[in-house]
């Protein structure tokens, strides 16, 4: 059984999914890993707003699935991606929801990178 808290967001704890409406290019020690015109930015209350990019607009060649698992009780279970480039192997750079809780259904089948392992640029 999950004891596990689900939380809503409420006006105290706001979140919204929202498409980006721009170019996002993401880069990982120099080499170009993700290129999309279909990210959607989720911003969660006072937290810098994030990039989540299409899982099929990431390179899939520089992807290693990671062991590494969270949880957050407003979006739900997370796995992880290493990201792989010819400088090396950047950890756990990447977080996604498979499954994501309803209030951001929309995040499923994208991935989102960590700002200090990648630069994540919106033109």
């Amino acid at each position: 059984m999950n004891d596990r808290p689900v939380l809503e967001p409420t006006d105290a704890h706001p979140i919204t999914v929202e498409p980006t409406g721009g170019h996002v290019t993401v880069v990982v020690n120099g080499e170009v890993v993700a290129d999309t015109d279909n990210a959607l930015t989720l911003q969660e209350s006072t937290y810098p707003a994030v990039q989540y990019i299409p899982k099929e607009d990431v390179v899939a060649s520089a992807l290693r699935a990671s062991d590494t698992e969270t949880y957050c009780p407003f979006k739900g279970e997370a796995s992880y991606f290493h990201v792989v480039t010819a400088d090396g192997t950047v950890e756990d750079a990447i977080w996604t929801y498979e499954a994501p809780y309803p209030a951001v259904a929309a995040i499923a089948g994208h991935v989102a990178f960590y700002a200090d392992k990648a630069v994540v640029a919106v033109t």
